[in-house]
């Protein structure tokens, strides 16, 4: 049987692929098993920030997989507590939890917040307010988090305890308020699977106001918007704002599974022994790995993601197909004439990959993509579009 085979076969079918089936890549190239090149602008999700098998990331992961793969959270490792200095170190948290996703990273984040919300104002507060249109993540208590309906369908009941609001309103939010008792505001800071929407900055501001002076506490997600991806190590920093809680995962480690949760001073405490676990979080492979892209963040890369960003932009803009460009640093969104996933089957057929979110397609290309791939595959984007 073939590969396409035994996947229809054997693995659930969740997952509408498409029919191509990859075999190796370096950099921002992909090469199915026809020898076939790709223009690789989806970076597995913005998973891989640095691309297909980056030298340095290869050397730090090969480097620890040989000492110590795996020990458990019982015992101490290098990897993981270097990982915990070195992101509050550049962010300014005071602690960290590691785990093995962005929901997974959410569910901490969300269980911090209620008990913190518990101890400083009594078990009934434990809402939850967070935006329609936005995306948590695929359990239980982040699908109920997610202002999405279409998600919700077939899995109800939903943990309770979370309600949603419009962006850009903050009467609606002082309304829920008032309703409810309120943990938290939980929110993205550009919303990346609700079709690459950022917040408006004014907007935000008044959030994080009211939280404060109403002892609400502030969460961002930055699953798919963190590690470089807005042209700043976090989104949130585009804002001028701190959070309470920042929630990570994606191209943290360049490849590999991790999640991690960032407590600010204010609930730097809140959990005590038992509380939360993760049986992989911290593992030393994935923190090495992790430890690699984060050191590679620094302010001149940065600045590069962001001058890539304005390049591509400007060339996108001008294309007679796209009616708007949307998002910061290399997380764009592309409002075409053309229907999006029309867009990204044309686009895979002439070897450039794209995504899609909602009605737009999605742009999310390594963070270290040279610029005469950005240019070429722009030029095919626009004749696609146009």
């Amino acid at each position: 049987m073939s590969i396409k085979e035994l996947d229809k076969q054997y693995i659930a079918h969740t997952y509408n692929r498409f029919p191509v089936l990859f075999t190796h890549g370096k950099g921002s190239i992909l090469y199915d098993d026809n020898g076939k090149e790709y223009i690789d602008l989806g970076s597995g999700i913005g998973v891989s920030s640095l691309g297909i098998s980056s030298d340095g990331w290869i050397a730090s992961v090969t480097e620890q997989l040989v000492k110590l793969q795996h020990t458990s959270n019982l015992y101490y490792t290098e990897p993981c507590a270097l990982l915990a200095k070195t992101l509050c170190e550049r962010t300014g948290y005071k602690k960290v939890f590691f785990s093995n996703s962005g929901a997974e990273a959410n569910e901490c984040a969300i269980k911090a917040a209620r008990k913190y919300a518990a101890q400083a104002k009594g078990k009934d507060c434990y809402t939850i307010v967070t935006l329609n249109n936005s995306f948590h993540g695929r359990t239980l208590t982040t699908l109920a988090a997610t202002g999405q309906p279409k998600f919700h369908e077939n899995f109800q009941p939903l943990t309770p305890g979370f309600v949603q609001a419009t962006a850009g309103s903050i009467y609606e939010l002082e309304a829920i308020s008032a309703k409810y008792n309120v943990a938290a505001f939980m929110v993205e800071c550009i919303q990346g699977e609700g079709g690459i929407v950022p917040l408006d900055p004014e907007y935000v501001s008044e959030m994080f106001e009211f939280a404060k002076y109403h002892d609400i506490l502030t969460i961002c997600d930055e699953v798919q918007t963190g590690n470089g991806r807005t042209g700043k190590l976090y989104s949130y920093m585009n804002y001028g704002l701190q959070p309470d809680i920042i929630t990570t995962a994606k191209g943290l480690a360049g490849g590999l599974p991790i999640g991690a949760t960032l407590l600010s001073e204010k609930v730097q405490d809140v959990f005590e022994y038992g509380d939360h676990g993760s049986t992989f979080g911290g593992n030393p492979v994935a923190a090495a790995a992790a430890l690699s892209v984060v050191n590679r963040l620094t302010d001149d890369f940065l600045q590069e993601v962001r001058a890539k960003s304005n390049l591509l932009r400007s060339l996108l803009e001008s294309c007679p197909g796209i009616k708007s460009v949307s998002g910061l640093g290399l997380m764009l969104g592309l409002e075409t004439v053309r229907p999006a996933g029309e867009v990204v089957a044309a686009c895979m057929e002439r070897g450039v990959l794209c995504l899609t979110a909602k009605t737009k397609v999605r742009l999310l290309p390594a963070l270290n993509i040279p610029e005469g791939l950005l240019r070429r595959a722009a030029e095919i984007i626009c004749e696609v579009c146009g």
